[in-house]
C-alpha cells in the first residue's frame, strides 16, 4: 500500500512537471508564431510592395523583430568570454551594432518571402528556455529546418536569443568568427569592423 502511495505521488509530480513544461513551451510557440505571422502579414501586404515603400516596410519589419529578438543577449553569447572584458558603454555600443548587423544581413533575405509555408514541430523545454522547431517549406517542397531558441526575459516576455538554420547556430557561428578576430586584434578593431559593415 505504501509503495502504491509513493508511486502515485511520483506520478502526480511527473504529470505536473510535464504539464508545466508543455505550458511553457506552448507560450513560447505562441509568442514566436505571433511574431512570424505579423512579419508575413507585412511582407504580403500589397500596399507595401512598391519600391517607394521599401524603407517604410523595412522600418516596420525591424520594429517587429526588435520586439521579439533579444539582440543584447545574442550579442553577449556571440562574444562569449570577451563580454566580461568590456565595460557597460562598450556592451551597449556592441549590442546596437550587432542588432544592426543582423538586420542588415538578413532583412533582404526575409523580404524574399513568397508564400512559403511554416510548419511548427516539436518543442524542447529546459528550465526557463525553450527550443521551438519549425520547417520552412519552399514552393519546390524542400523542407528547411529552422529552430528558434527562446527564453523569458526579466519582464516575463519570451524572446529569441538564437536561431539554428539547418543545424548551424547563428550565435555559435558569430562566436567562432568574433573569437578568431579577437585573437588577432582588439575589441576596438572589432567595433570598427562592425561599423564598416552596417
Amino acid at each position: 500500500m505504501r509503495h502504491i502511495k509513493k508511486f502515485s505521488a511520483l506520478l502526480a509530480v511527473f504529470i505536473l512537471l510535464v504539464t508545466a513544461h508543455t505550458a511553457i513551451a506552448g507560450e513560447a510557440t505562441t509568442a514566436l508564431k505571433s511574431t512570424l505571422d505579423e512579419a508575413i502579414t507585412l511582407l504580403t501586404n500589397p500596399d507595401l510592395k512598391a519600391e517607394s515603400k521599401l524603407e517604410a516596410r523595412r522600418v516596420k519589419l525591424r520594429e517587429i523583430f526588435r520586439g521579439r529578438f533579444d539582440y543584447r543577449e545574442m550579442g553577449k553569447r556571440s562574444l562569449g568570454k570577451h563580454w566580461k572584458k568590456i565595460n557597460a558603454a562598450e556592451r551597449d555600443e556592441f549590442s546596437d551594432l550587432f542588432a544592426r548587423l543582423i538586420e542588415a544581413r538578413y532583412i533582404t533575405k526575409i523580404e524574399a518571402y513568397t508564400d512559403e509555408k511554416i510548419n511548427y514541430g516539436g518543442e524542447r523545454a529546459v528550465k526557463n528556455k525553450v527550443q521551438v522547431n519549425t520547417d520552412l517549406i519552399t514552393k519546390q517542397g524542400t523542407e528547411i529546418p529552422i529552430n528558434y531558441k527562446l527564453l523569458k526575459n526579466k519582464a516575463g516576455k519570451w524572446v529569441i536569443y538564437d536561431v539554428v538554420i539547418e543545424g548551424i547556430g547563428l550565435v555559435r557561428n558569430y562566436r567562432t568568427n568574433f573569437g578568431k578576430f579577437l585573437s588577432r586584434k582588439s575589441f576596438a578593431d572589432l567595433v570598427a569592423d562592425l561599423k564598416s559593415k552596417v
